[in-house]
């Protein structure tokens, strides 16, 4: 007989007040918008660990939503992940009042260098003591590009081709830049760390330049656990390739199981990793209660305070589709888009 499957519990969230439920902050028993009350993330993560869950999933942007009708109106009117913190920040505090529950940090490959991300990452891996996770994203905004330096975002595959130039350079800094033995604290020879055992990387690539050497010692994980959460083609490969986890989402379980036989077969066929080992993080969102009809009215009641223009905004963001050129009968073909795919 096969052995018995575990599910894996793990909580999605954002610095921001209801994340993938605009509108929802109205709700008196709602609490998302104290998200810039630290207190409000240890006393969640406290919940969730107290709960078994195994973690903690921090979802991130750069910009704002103003896809649809052309501005960010909707999105600040509704809170539609506006505004929103920075995520990394907040993670030392949570760890501090834990001792087991992950978490899943989500920062982009396009715009920050990886000299730069290498430390911020190693420092909280030191801080949590090994319970950091990297979601490595591309983005999918231009509005970040525009508030970053660029006129626009580079195009789809073009930043799964940077991502992983950039997942190379961090693995060398995380991996090949010191030895494990390298600090040596001898307070009689006066050595701190030995030179002879840190060594620079020298990447020099098409899109990165990076001599090193990591300017942290080694975390307790080097490398945090990566996870990844784009299905294209190019995102498939990528995480067939790097993931350990891949958050995955559809309309139906069986879209879902698409996706995750596929990324398992490319990552034993094209990278010679056994697929089984990859975890795999499908989106649900569950309204409880104690019998059906006490979820159904709970669903109901939330509903009440749900936003149309925040969706709305939501996905002309996600799709790069703006939503206010349609009618709401009106039928809405295949359009090509430089957003996710």
């Amino acid at each position: 007989m096969s052995a018995k499957k575990s599910l894996i519990l793990n909580a999605f969230v954002e610095m921001c007040s209801g994340h993938q439920s605009p509108g929802l902050w109205r709700h008196p028993n709602d609490h998302s918008a104290d998200f810039n009350d630290i207190n409000h993330w240890v006393e969640l993560a406290r919940l969730l660990e107290s709960a078994k869950f195994h973690g903690i999933f921090v979802a991130d942007v750069l910009g704002g939503y103003d896809v649809y009708n052309g501005n960010l109106d909707a999105a600040i009117r509704s809170g539609a992940q506006w505004p929103v913190n920075e995520p990394l920040a907040v993670i030392p505090a949570m760890a501090a009042a834990t001792n087991t529950i992950g978490f899943g940090v989500t920062v982009s490959t396009t715009y920050e260098q990886p000299y730069h991300l290498a430390r911020r990452l190693s420092t909280v891996d030191h801080l949590s003591k090994g319970r950091l996770g990297w979601n490595i994203v591309t983005g999918y905004l231009d509005s970040a590009a525009r508030n970053l330096g660029y006129r626009e975002q580079p195009q789809h595959d073009n930043r799964y081709e940077i991502a992983e130039e950039y997942v190379s350079v961090m693995y060398k800094l995380f991996e090949s830049s010191w030895r494990d033995d390298a600090v040596v604290l001898d307070r009689e020879k006066g050595t701190y760390t030995s030179p002879d055992r840190i060594r620079p990387i020298n990447h020099d690539g098409k899109f990165f330049k990076v001599p090193g050497p990591h300017i942290c010692q080694p975390s307790p994980q080097r490398t945090p656990l990566l996870l990844q959460a784009g299905t294209s083609k190019a995102g498939k490969t990528f995480a067939a390739q790097h993931a350990e986890a891949v958050f995955v989402a559809g309309h139906s379980p069986a879209v879902v199981a698409q996706s995750v036989a596929e990324i398992r077969r490319l990552a034993q066929t094209q990278f010679g990793r056994d697929g089984q080992n990859i975890k795999f993080l499908a989106m649900m969102c569950p309204v409880l209660g104690r019998t059906d009809v006490e979820a159904r009215q709970k669903l109901e009641d939330y509903s009440q305070c749900a936003s149309t223009d925040g969706a709305l905004a939501l996905l002309g963001g996600w799709t790069g589709i703006d939503f206010g050129k349609y009618g709401d009968e009106e039928e809405l073909r295949q359009v090509e888009s430089n957003a996710v795919r």
